[in-house]
This record gives structure tokens, C-alpha cells and sequence, in this order.
């Protein structure tokens, strides 16, 4: 789950990691008024989206005058802004942020992540502060510091003076940096985080070490534990077919193609996935209908499916061990009968109760393809929609 900047600047607050003075608002109007109330000859107005890249489409702004912040705001909020992460439909700007200009000696980049070859939490900083990280790991990886931390010990001081002597500082900005680090460390740990990034990380002219910047991404299988983390999903910033496969517990994201997947198992929905493009098609979405589905479960992820208007014709590939054959043929009737599908449907069925599944299939009044293996189904529905 991800939320907005302003959200994780307030949570960098709580932990006592330093951010500017910044007021969210939801209407021009708030937006003036709040920036009345801050410090400082200059006010930066930013628009809240859930991507990166929003200095580079308009998304930030310096501003000196009252004039000018309210001009940004009309600027930018309910306007369609495009990043490299939004992709060409971009996100249309709900909210906006306003914060206190910032006294900059120097930028910095700073993330953490759960790095998954070393299973432990990993702090990443480089000097090159403001740039798309991605372009200074493939440019001049020489420049990103590496630091795993050992969940035994936990993040410690002589970690983050490493961090500092990496990034140039001395004396006071040193004990910034370890305070600074620490309080980061322990929100991440905490609320079962599994991305912090800041970028820039600043110095001030005055030795502060400050998020300029802030992104917070949560493991979605902890919120159970973090009711406070869950309050802030803004579900405006989510595709409305993600939004509705969680009511489900569905694990569906969508994608560019035009054949929709229904697999049970992550592994076996990115082979089915990479089969599909092996024969030279593109798959619609990612979804992962669980172990332990029931009719329902199948029959709401036929749905979301079929709701996607790119969607030209559905592979169904299903390996049955705890999941059971005919409760997905249960499920794909009770939801095509519902649906009146008009698209090709092919099903690959193997495991528990398979010929119980393959009969019930059978006699219904479904026009189904059925197919012998994981291969022969991926050639069966290009074949059917002819995008081979």
C-alpha cells in the first residue's frame, strides 16, 4: 500500500525524522490559507499523486507571493499530471501540499528496502541526490552505499557515521545523520514498511539534515497490525479493478494486454504470464485467485475481468491441490451465466476433482476451448483471438 507525501511526513514527524512545516489541503482556497500561516519568503506547493517524477511535470512549485501559490494551485489541482511512473494516462491531482521553503546546501538520496538476497533490511544513499535513482545505478553504480542491517543488533551508530563519512559530512551533520537514520530505521521496522525513500535528503545551510521529499510504500500483509496505516490508503490513487479484487482478497494488478488470466498461485500466474508472451500475446492482468478460493471468489475474479473492455479472451489455468477443480468450474458458469460472455474462454484444469471440473464445464452451455496443458491453452486463446 502506498500513501502520499504529505502522510509520510507526517509519520517521518512522529519518528523524529526532520521534514519542513506543511499543510495538506483539498481546495485552492485551504491551500492559500495554509501557506499564510507558514514561514519564510518562500513556499513550495507540491501536488499529491501517487508517483514520482512530479518536479519534472509541473507537480512542484516555488512560490514567493500569495499570487503566485494560488496560481499554482489552480495549476495544478484536478489537472491530469503524466510522470514516467504514472505512464501516458497519467493521475488527476486530488490534493495538493504546501510546505516552508528549505535553506539547501546539498542534496542526497536515501531509501530503504528489504533487500530479499541477504533477508535483511538495507539502507541505500549516494550523493547524487534529486536524480531518479534508477538512472544513477545503471550510470555510475559506484555512487550508491550499501548498508544491511543485522536484525539482531538493529541500525547501529557506527552504521550511520558510515553513512555520513559516505555522503561527505562532518561534525554536526554526522550527529544529524545518525539521529536522522535511526528514527527512519525504527519507522520502517515498525509499521512493516517495505519501501522508504527520500529523495532529496538535504543539508541546510545551517548543518540540519532534512526530507525534503518522502515515499513510503507498506507490506499489505501487515496491516492487519497498523489500523493507523490502513486510514490512510487514498483508494482515488488505485485502479478501481485492484481496488475491488481486495474486497476479495484477490491478488490482481492490470496490465497492457489483451488475454485476462485467471491462475491459482503466484508462480503459476507469472509462467502463465510468460507463456502467453512466449507465443507472442500479452496478458491483461495478473491474477492470483489463492489455495483456498470459493465459488464466490472465483466468480468475483471472472467479473473483473470481464469488466476490463481490452480484454479479447480469458485463459483460465488452474493446477488443483487445496483449490478444487470443480469449485472453479462452479464458479466460471455461475459468473459467465451472469455475464453473458461474449469473449473466448479457455480453460486448462489439472488436479483435485479435475474431471468433475471438466464435466461440469461440459454440460453447461459455455462455449469452452478446453486444453491439455499450460502450453496448449496459451496457443488456443491467441489462436481464438488471433493475435497470434
Amino acid at each position: 500500500m502506498n500513501i502520499h507525501e504529505y502522510q509520510a511526513k507526517q509519520l517521518f514527524s512522529k519518528y523524529g525524522v526532520n521534514v519542513p512545516r506543511g499543510v495538506a489541503a483539498f481546495t485552492v482556497d485551504e491551500l492559500v490559507a495554509a501557506a499564510n500561516t507558514l514561514d519564510g519568503p518562500i513556499k513550495v506547493v507540491k501536488a499529491q499523486i501517487h508517483a514520482g517524477g512530479r518536479g519534472k511535470a509541473g507537480g512542484v512549485k516555488l512560490c514567493r507571493s500569495e499570487d503566485e501559490v494560488r496560481a499554482a494551485a489552480e495549476g495544478m489541482l484536478g489537472s491530469t499530471m503524466v510522470t514516467h511512473q504514472t505512464g501516458p494516462a497519467g493521475q488527476v491531482v486530488r490534493r495538493l501540499y504546501v510546505e516552508e521553503g528549505c535553506d539547501i546546501d546539498k542534496e542526497f538520496y536515501c531509501g530503504i528496502v528489504l533487500d530479499r538476497d541477504t533477508s535483511r533490511v538495507t539502507f541505500m544513499i549516494s550523493t547524487e541526490g534529486g536524480m531518479d535513482i534508477e538512472e544513477v545505478a545503471h550510470n555510475t553504480p559506484e555512487k550508491i552505499h550499501y548498508y544491511a542491517v543485522n536484525p539482531l543488533t538493529g541500525l547501529t551508530a557506527f552504521q550511520t557515521r558510515q553513512m555520513a563519512y559516505a555522503l561527505g559530512l562532518e561534525g554536526k551533520a554526522v550527529r544529524a545523520v545518525g539521529k536522522f537514520m535511526q528514527g527512519l530505521y525504527k519507522l520502517f521496522v515498525e509499521k512493516d514498511c517495505s519501501l522508504a525513500e527520500i529523495n532529496p535528503l538535504v543539508l541546510t545551510g545551517s548543518g540540519d539534515v532534512i526530507a525534503l521529499d518522502g515515499k513510503i510504500n507498506f507490506d499489505s500483509n501487515g496491516l492487519f497490525r497498523h489500523p493507523d496505516i490502513e486510514e490512510l490508503r487514498d483508494r482515488d490513487e488505485e485502479d478501481p479493478a485492484e481496488v475491488e479484487a481486495s474486497k476479495y482478497d484477490l491478488s490482481f494488478i492490470k496490465l497492457d494486454g489483451s488475454i485476462g488470466c485467471m491462475v491459482n498461485g503466484a508462480g503459476l500466474a507469472m509462467a502463465t504470464m510468460d507463456i502467453i508472451k512466449h507465443y507472442g500475446s500479452e496478458p491483461a492482468n495478473f491474477l492470483d485467485v489463492g489455495g483456498g478460493a470459493n465459488k464466490e471468489k472465483v466468480a468475483a475474479a471472472f467479473r473483473i475481468i470481464t469488466a476490463d473492455p481490452s480484454v479479447k479472451g480469458i485463459f483460465v489455468n488452474i493446477f488443483g491441490g487445496i483449490m478444487k477443480c470443480d469449485v472453479i468450474a462452479e464458479g466460471i458458469v455461475e459468473a459467465a451465466g451472469e455475464l453473458g460472455l461474449t469473449v473466448p474462454l479457455v480453460v486448462r484444469l489439472e488436479g483435485t476433482n479435475v474431471d468433475l471440473g471438466k464435466k461440469i464445464l461440459a454440460e453447461s452451455d459455455l462455449a469452452v476451448i478446453s486444453a491439455d496443458g499450460m502450453a496448449d491453452g496459451a496457443r488456443k486463446i491467441i489462436d481464438a483471438i488471433g493475435d497470434a
